[in-house]
């Protein structure tokens, strides 16, 4: 009964809809401008930066808090993950928005923080790498969790993270197929490119 309050929980705090309230906050519907997407890279698009700051806070913190309250209660790895998976997929298909939402990135970012730390910096350094070279959020998403399971093979690894992090990574590659094929045309808008 705890795990499955804590699963729900986790999916309703990752359903929470960050860049919506926050473009709202300025005047701005976020679905119907830009990508139309509720992450905080349309919310920088559309709204500026420090929006898209705060919108990008509270999408890693949504990941945060439902795996550390997991750890604290149940101390156990696989369900943590299970926990932090939940609280993607709140994000993901937000229960405030028709089942409608991001791609998760920041969220598994958050996940990443507690459920495996050195991971996470790794595939940070990866996304903000790639992003630098290339100008593109959706390409530096897709090759750091795309790395995801070799990362955490390679330096934090358990069976149950590696599990996780094969779930995590398939769950994002799926979210970003619009983006894949747009990448892949040319036609895929980077970074700084105003709606």
């Amino acid at each position: 009964m705890k795990l499955f309050l804590l699963i729900i929980g986790s999916f309703l705090m990752g359903s929470i809809p960050c860049g919506v309230l926050v473009a709202r906050a300025k005047g701005i519907d976020l679905k119907k401008v830009g990508s139309g997407n509720i992450g905080a890279t349309n919310v920088l698009r559309t709204t500026g930066k420090w929006p898209a700051l705060l919108t990008l806070a509270g999408d890693i913190l949504k990941g945060v808090i439902p795996v550390a309250v997991g750890r604290y209660l149940l101390n156990d790895l696989t369900m943590e993950g299970i926990i932090g998976l939940s609280a993607v997929l709140g994000h993901n298909f937000s229960v405030f928005l028709r089942l409608r939402g991001g791609k998760g990135v920041a969220t598994s970012i958050g996940v990443l923080l507690v459920f495996s730390p050195k991971a996470a910096l790794v595939t940070v350094v990866i996304w903000l790498a790639v992003i630098f070279f290339t100008r593109y959020s959706s390409l530096g998403a897709i090759v750091s969790f795309g790395a995801l399971p070799l990362t955490v093979y390679a330096v934090d690894y358990a069976r149950e993270r590696l599990t996780i992090s094969l779930m995590m990574s398939a769950l994002l590659m799926l979210r970003h197929a619009d983006n894949i094929k747009r990448l892949i045309q040319g036609t895929e808008p980077k970074i700084g490119k105003r709606a």
